[in-house]
């Protein structure tokens, strides 16, 4: 599996309710998370993610309350991975069940510049920098989660394993 999308450069401990603000977990509707999606620490993120974005951030992404409102505003905001130095634990398996890629990737913030050209190649955990032909290595994911962000995400992979 691989996605490509231009960087956009966050740094350390984005938190959940950067993410998507707690005002905004009254709504149900990801179309309408995403469009508050970073809002606090970048008003413009909606707009700039519209055509396809690959998120790079530093350490501890993710962390503070457990809410799956943060990955779902991300997706939806068109957002195709999120490449990140360290995640928290919780925000990382809220994406990968709910079919929006990550990839732990350590120094990646010292190499990717905002605006940056990326593939990321989650099979073998890596981040091509393209403008840069260079490589950084990342942990490569488990075959197993690899197979739930094929399908979309838990329910529609529970569902494909179901069916057969």
């Amino acid at each position: 599996m691989e996605v490509s999308g231009k960087a956009v450069k966050f740094g350390d401990n984005i938190d959940t309710d950067v993410i998507i603000p707690g005002k905004y977990l009254v709504y149900t509707d990801p179309k309408e998370l995403a469009k508050h999606a970073m809002e606090g620490v970048r008003p413009d993120f909606y707009k700039v993610a519209a055509e396809g974005v690959i998120v790079v951030a530093g350490r501890n992404f993710g962390c503070g309350s457990s809410r799956e409102h943060a990955p779902i505003a991300l997706r939806h905001a068109n957002v195709k991975c999120v490449v990140a130095e360290s995640f928290a634990r919780i925000f990382f398996r809220n994406a990968i069940n709910i079919g929006l890629p990550v990839l732990e990737c350590p120094n990646i913030v010292d190499v990717v510049e905002e605006g940056d050209l990326l593939k990321v190649d989650l099979e073998k955990g890596t981040v091509l920098v393209v403008n840069k032909n260079r490589t950084v290595k990342g942990v490569r994911l488990p075959k197993f989660i690899l197979e739930i962000l094929n399908d979309g995400g838990l329910i529609e992979h529970v569902r494909r394993k179901l069916s057969k």
